[in-house]
């Protein structure tokens, strides 16, 4: 299913991406040290830091994967969004503040494993290490998950080639996180958060009044299937556990929780939670209702791949001009994330790696210089990745985030409100979690287990963070004041 009239959305593609460019240039000039590179200087406003947030949370997923398996499955895969918006209310609540003052106690930290090395004092500087492995690793897997979706955005649209549209894609955002690093990502973030909040809540609205109204949408969609409007259809206990597990995962996102550390002040938090919370709610509301009602709109001719439903909706209901703008809100979804993941990557490289083993003494500009190449290098092995053509969205997706969430997720809440953690409890936390999606991946591969990997990977690294902090010597004094003076500032927010 193709757009009649490409010109029109060739245009607006080309001004958005143009667009986004500029973003970048300007970016380029206020970036003049590492700091502003991976982190903006901390200074994000309450709005920038929470859709850009939002933004880089949900990527191609919320826009192609959650809508797909909707249309593919029914309200039963709804579960995954119930999760994830309690995950996220509880991130916001609970965690932005805490680690915010947490990282500018703990000696001003810009990166997480930069984070996890100040917090518990470790000079044998084994955190650092072990975490930024770790984070290349699964956002390398992130990163194409983006690829993908961008492939899949040119392919439907425009009839593109598949390798065509991946190094389309890859080269405008290389391009611009390249050049302005955390700012561009953030800047270009936020308006993307806006387009895709935008375009979740008009499409289903549209769909619904084409149909008739919400009444009779819902009988169309029963009568496909009656189990399509059932929430419990085909599922078991284990089944709603997995899919809520989802939600266990943005504890451990580096790419999300960054933002939370670069916001400008402590008095901004409390708008930031009520932007970032309302955009999470309302934007997986629309992003299930577009699933659903496509099951009804498209009875006639259902689609072959379930993750264009979006794209397809974007076609049969709009005028060129508006269809290229929200197909605009995919690349936007897709840019959005793929950006922070290659910041977060390329900090992991210029701080954790090059400037925390090969050169201590590196200047400022050295150190952006090795991050914004470090994107370059990431970039291109997720492309190699992305190249198989039997992957999607979906499963990319859900594999990065459960071995970030399983790795990242209860070192990040424990370190924060547990006193008693200490360094051999965190780096036996990561390492279990991380291994254990590992290892649960090829067992279920095997049919043995059904259970998504990340509940057991974070049960597993919350288990052996707390065994492994009562091995040991516990935590020194100035572990326990630094813990004191954050929760202190969080508190007098």
């Amino acid at each position: 299913m193709f757009v009649e009239d490409t010109l029109p959305i060739i245009i607006t593609f080309i001004v958005y991406l143009l667009g986004m460019l500029a973003l970048g240039l300007i970016a380029y000039k206020m970036t003049d040290n590492l700091s502003d590179y991976v982190l903006g200087g901390r200074r994000l406003s309450a709005g920038v830091a929470a859709l850009s947030a939002g933004a880089s949370d949900m990527s191609s997923w919320l826009l192609l994967g959650l809508p797909g398996a909707l249309y593919a499955s029914g309200l039963v895969e709804a579960w995954i969004a119930i999760g994830l918006a309690i995950g996220a209310v509880i991130n916001w609540m609970f965690v932005a503040g805490r680690l915010r003052a947490y990282t500018e106690v703990a000696n001003d930290s810009i990166t997480l494993p930069d984070f996890f090395e100040n917090r518990f004092k470790d000079r044998s500087r084994s955190l650092r290490i072990v975490s930024a492995v770790l984070i290349l690793i699964f956002f390398t897997f992130y990163t194409s998950s983006g690829l993908v979706g961008g492939a899949i955005l040119f392919e439907s649209s425009f009839g593109m080639d598949q390798t065509l549209a991946l190094w389309v894609g890859a080269i405008v955002i290389i391009s611009y996180t390249f050049l302005g690093g955390f700012l561009a990502v953030s800047w270009t973030d936020f308006v993307q958060g806006i387009l895709m909040f935008l375009a979740l809540i008009i499409i289903p609205v549209v769909a619904i009044f084409d149909l008739g109204g919400i009444g009779p949408t819902f009988d169309a969609v029963r009568s496909v299937d009656p189990a399509n409007m059932q929430l419990f259809s085909g599922v078991g206990f284990i089944g709603v556990i997995s899919l809520l597990g989802w939600g266990l995962g943005y504890f451990g996102q580096p790419h999300i929780i960054v933002r939370f550390m670069a916001i400008r002040s402590m008095k901004e938090l409390p708008k930031a939670q009520t932007i970032g919370i309302g955009w999470v709610l309302l934007s997986m509301t629309g992003a299930v209702f577009t699933g659903l009602v496509g099951i009804a709109y498209f009875a006639d001719q259902p689609l072959d791949n379930p993750e264009t439903i979006f794209l397809s909706f974007t076609q049969v209901l709009f005028h060129p001009v508006v269809a290229g703008v929200l197909l605009a809100a995919v690349l936007a979804a897709i840019m959005s994330t793929v950006d922070s993941q290659l910041l977060v990557s390329s900090s992991a490289l210029a701080e954790d790696f090059y400037k925390g083993f090969l050169r201590k003494n590196a200047s400022q500009k050295e150190l952006v210089m090795v991050g914004r190449f470090g994107v370059l290098a990431i970039a291109g092995i997720a492309l190699i990745l992305a190249q198989d053509p039997d992957s999607t969205v979906l499963d990319l997706v859900a594999y990065a985030w459960a071995g970030l969430g399983a790795t990242f997720g209860p070192l990040v809440l424990l370190s924060l409100f547990w006193k008693r953690m200490t360094r051999n409890g965190a780096l036996a936390g990561m390492i279990s979690g991380g291994a254990t999606v590992l290892l649960w991946v090829q067992v279920e591969a095997g049919g043995i287990f059904d259970l998504y990997e990340l509940v057991p990977g974070f049960i597993i690294s919350a288990l052996m963070i707390v065994i492994f902090s009562y091995i040991g010597p516990g935590p020194t004094a100035e572990m326990e004041a630094d813990f004191e003076k954050a929760r202190a500032m969080n508190k007098g927010n």
